[in-house]
């Protein structure tokens, strides 16, 4: 096991330093000088020069490419070109918003998806079935950015229950759970209908395991086979699923953000690349390729916690 997770460990701070590679040259050869966006059209060549040696775009790629990295493992992030705060505080004070949005948006789709998966997946064939897989391509056919709007008109507007945009800080917790009430369902449904035809379709499959009939023949009902040993078998894909849902909700949610005016991660990186602030865009963006890495990895060892065959393989 401590092989494998050293392996593991290897593969996830290659895949950081080419992440980190492909980000900085991606974002480095896109059109637009920072330096000429804050100064406007008409800046004198002087003025232009001292301000591009006072952010350090002077300096040859490579020496910025290799100090971004060196900051980032110290912690630092680098300065923004436009608001010349430092951007660890920038991220820090938006991710107080994205990360609590996307694992409530998680936790929601999870508690739609699971009992809808189970549900479809026990009344195979039936009008049950039939209503759950309707329901759930309807949910991934309409783009959340429409739920999100029929929310808004529904809940916040006709009924007034929840609030249509903003975020208050998280001094009242009631409240800011409040504010992330209507994006986070607006991310969740889509998410949940995928969820629950995944979970759907691996139950299938598993119920009709050799392993399924011989609990039933040892006397077990049906649903007590399904809990007891079906589930735990079907959740290998199902893990999968929910990894990559959270990378999306944590790093997708740009237009919901949008939508309802909120401080997250998503805006940052909207404005950040409206204003060229090359820095800002760098690093929101490999924080959040770090957060796909490492959910990737959690999910990996979460496998071997599932199906003891991957434990002892590892």
């Amino acid at each position: 096991m401590l092989a494998y997770l050293s392996q593991r460990l290897m593969s996830l701070a290659a895949s950081l330093l080419v992440a980190s590679a492909v980000i900085f040259i991606t974002v480095e050869v896109a059109p637009g000088d920072p330096a000429s966006y804050m100064l406007g059209l008409n800046a004198q060549p002087e003025t232009l020069a001292a301000l591009r040696a006072e952010l350090g775009l002077d300096q040859g790629r490579l020496t910025r490419y290799l100090a971004w990295v060196g900051g980032m493992l110290r912690g630092d992030f680098g300065t923004s070109y436009t608001y010349r705060s430092p951007v660890s505080d920038m991220i820090s004070e938006r991710l107080w918003v994205s990360l609590p949005l996307a694992v409530f948006a998680l936790i929601l789709s999870t508690l739609m998806a699971l009992p809808a998966g189970i549900l479809a997946a026990s009344r195979r064939g039936r009008s049950v079935d039939a209503g759950v897989m309707g329901a759930t391509q309807l949910g991934i056919a309409i783009p959340n950015f429409w739920f999100a709007m029929l929310l808004v008109l529904l809940f916040a507007i006709k009924l007034r229950w929840l609030p249509s945009g903003g975020f208050p800080g998280w001094d009242n917790p009631a409240l800011a759970l409040k504010s992330l009430a209507l994006p986070a369902i607006a991310l969740a449904l889509p998410q949940a209908a995928i969820l629950a035809r995944v979970l759907r379709s691996s139950l299938i499959d598993t119920l009709d395991a050799d392993f399924m009939r011989t609990a039933r023949a040892k006397g077990l009902s049906r649903g007590q086979a399904l809990w007891r040993h079906g589930l735990r078998n079907a959740l290998i894909p199902v893990l999968t699923i929910m990894g990559l849902q959270f990378s999306f909700l944590l790093a997708g949610a740009i237009i919901i953000e949008q939508v309802f005016y909120l401080p997250g991660l998503g805006r940052l990186i909207f404005q950040a690349i409206t204003q060229r602030d090359l820095i800002v865009v760098e690093s929101v963006v490999m924080l959040l390729v770090f957060a796909v890495i490492v959910v990737n990895f959690i999910t990996d060892l979460a496998y071997t916690l599932v199906d003891p065959r991957l434990r002892r393989r590892a």
